[in-house]
């Protein structure tokens, strides 16, 4: 993905606390079926595999991501509002292999 140096690296959000209302419900998938965003974080986009999606009362969005922020192999785990101009799709989650 090519660097656009005029989009702001991306923001996160503060994760939910009881006071904040309602809790969120929350999507998760398999290691292997995961989709993945990129991260603006120091200027640079970041492959970032999604582990979870919470969806808020108040039709809020947010993606829990795995993120690599700094580019030196130090993942982190990052809570991003969608949609923002600092996250792209990657791609999304590929279909579960068939069972025998």
């Amino acid at each position: 993905m090519s660097d656009i140096p005029d989009v702001p690296d991306a923001e996160e959000r503060r994760p939910w606390r009881p006071d904040h209302g309602p809790a969120p419900s929350v999507q998760c998938w398999p290691n292997a079926c995961r989709p993945a965003l990129y991260v603006r974080s120091g200027g640079r986009w970041r492959y970032s595999p999604v582990q979870a999606r919470q969806m808020y009362a108040d039709g809020a969005v947010a993606y829990q991501v795995a993120v690599d922020l700094d580019g030196d192999t130090n993942v982190t785990v990052g809570l991003y509002s969608w949609p923002q101009p600092g996250l792209r799709m990657a791609h999304g989650a590929p279909e579960r292999p068939a069972r025998p």
